[in-house]
């Protein structure tokens, strides 16, 4: 890639060679070596992806799209499992080698070249999102002369001009089709932190944004309110009464000023109304009464030990699915709950004990999510409260209901295990082992558990009832 200006650096006549000299030149060899690597994946990538639609093309036992969907799904956990990745990533990746080798081969050779970089080609196919196939050459062509001037950071704002210059499409009709990639996503953080993020039209997130900095400040505002003194009492008024002091008294925290910033005030709000609010409008009806989806709440599985339930120590409980969350949220969850339910677990294997039935219970669902916690394919980290209960061996082909030839699979990993090749088994203990269709083997061992009651040696408090049931 061409420099601007022509500034270099030579050593001084005479000096010392630069420390930094044989770093810089260890650097370079492994850019150059990185470079190849990421030629030699996009390739490998790319030609994965033809293989699997070779493959939906021959087959002819499966719905049109579903088949190639299939394969791709099965190539993409494949090559996961030796990259120790996430099929989902790796069948993105490959989504991606195809655009870049297929769609725009001018830029690959560039890339290839070293006249422009990774980060410029991944620039130039996005901002190339939805242009006609008559026009992608010259975009590429155009594009390419563009990122050869500079670095990707500073050419995606002209790659953007560019593509909507030659774009077909009017500006309305590229906001109906980004319009439809609106999404909502959760990034885990540490200490029990996580970020919430939204892809929203830009009007709604304006909108939303600058309602929660109204709200915000509106709460503001009457804390202050609150907390002044009225207009019409006179310095050095002395409210008679023991009644009116305990009443100025109790009222001394709502007077109290809200210290919190506008960011947290927006975030405690947005809280509030996802989780306690309920919809103006009713879609479902066209009415403008809240209607059924009023009722919907949130839904979290929470796990935590018996010592930290009780208070005992301050271990920090797992959201699962999701991270850990601190020990008084735990507890306050807890409280809200009406059902508790006690799962008894085996010391030694530290596993639930099994419960057999002809179909699942209720009972083996809440055992079977507590010991799965999330989908049980290798590298799927999906809630179990978001997955489905899948026979390992098939009911039609006489696998039984019982919770060691049951296990939590996603839509995804259910659906790949049905139509492809990847078999799976029970090896015992809810441990499951996977082999691909190219005969590779994956184990997935039961996730560590979360909870787990132990017998008191000093049995139960002096008074009580033995036979009393348990308080969760």
């Amino acid at each position: 890639m061409a420099s601007n200006g022509d500034s270099s650096y030579e050593p001084q006549a005479g000096s010392s060679a630069s420390p930094y000299a044989g770093v810089v030149d260890r650097v370079s060899e492994a850019d150059e070596l990185l470079h190849a690597a990421h030629i030699a994946m996009t390739r490998a990538l790319a030609e994965a992806g033809r293989s699997a639609l070779r493959q939906a093309a021959r087959s002819g036992t499966r719905p049109r799209g579903m088949g190639s969907d299939m394969e791709m799904r099965s190539i993409a956990a494949e090559i996961a499992g030796v990259r120790r990745s996430h099929d989902r990533r790796v069948q993105s990746e490959i989504d991606h080698a195809l655009t870049i080798v297929d769609d725009y081969p001018a830029v690959f050779e560039a890339w290839e070249q070293q006249r422009i970089t990774r980060d410029h080609v991944d620039a130039v196919v996005r901002m190339g999102c939805g242009l006609a196939d008559d026009i992608r050459d010259d975009y590429a062509l155009q594009a390419i002369s563009i990122c050869e001037r500079d670095i990707a950071s500073r050419v995606r704002e002209a790659l953007r001009n560019l593509a909507a210059r030659m774009g077909s499409e009017s500006f309305a009709e590229r906001h109906r089709t980004a319009t439809a990639k609106r999404r909502v996503w959760v990034t885990n953080g540490t200490d029990g932190m996580s970020e919430l993020g939204a892809t929203l039209p830009t009007v709604i997130a304006a909108g939303i944004h600058d309602r929660l900095t109204a709200m915000a400040q509106s709460v503001k505002d009457a804390r202050a309110t609150a907390g002044s003194p009225r207009a019409d009492a006179a310095p050095g008024d002395v409210v008679a009464g023991d009644a009116a002091a305990g009443a100025e008294s109790a009222d001394a925290d709502a007077a109290a000023p809200d210290v919190r910033t506008m960011d947290q005030l927006r975030a405690d709000i947005l809280g509030d109304l996802l989780l306690g609010g309920a919809p103006v409008v009713d879609p479902t009806s066209g009415s403008d009464a809240a209607g059924p989806l009023g009722a919907i709440r949130a839904q979290v599985q929470v796990t935590l030990t018996s010592e930290t339930v009780t208070g005992a120590d301050e271990a920090p409980a797992e959201l699962v699915g999701a991270a850990l969350i601190d020990a008084d949220t735990a507890r306050k969850l807890a409280g809200r709950a009406r059902i508790w339910n006690r799962l008894f677990i085996d010391p030694i294997t530290r596993t639930p004990v099994e419960v057999d039935t002809y179909r699942p219970t209720a009972a083996m669902s809440r055992l079977l999510k507590a010991r799965d916690q999330h989908c049980r394919f290798p590298g799927c980290r999906r809630a179990a409260i978001r997955c489905e209960l899948d026979h390992t061996i098939d009911y039609a082909l006489g696998g039984h209901t019982h919770i060691f030839n049951l296990a939590h699979l996603c839509q995804r990993h259910h659906s790949m295990k049905q139509f492809t090749k990847w078999e799976v088994r029970q090896i015992g203990g809810g441990v499951l082992e996977w082999t691909s269709p190219l005969g590779r083997i994956y184990r997935e061992d039961v996730p560590v558990p979360s909870v787990c009651f132990v017998p008191d040696p000093a049995g139960p408090p002096p008074g009580s009832c033995r036979d009393e049931p348990p308080p969760f």
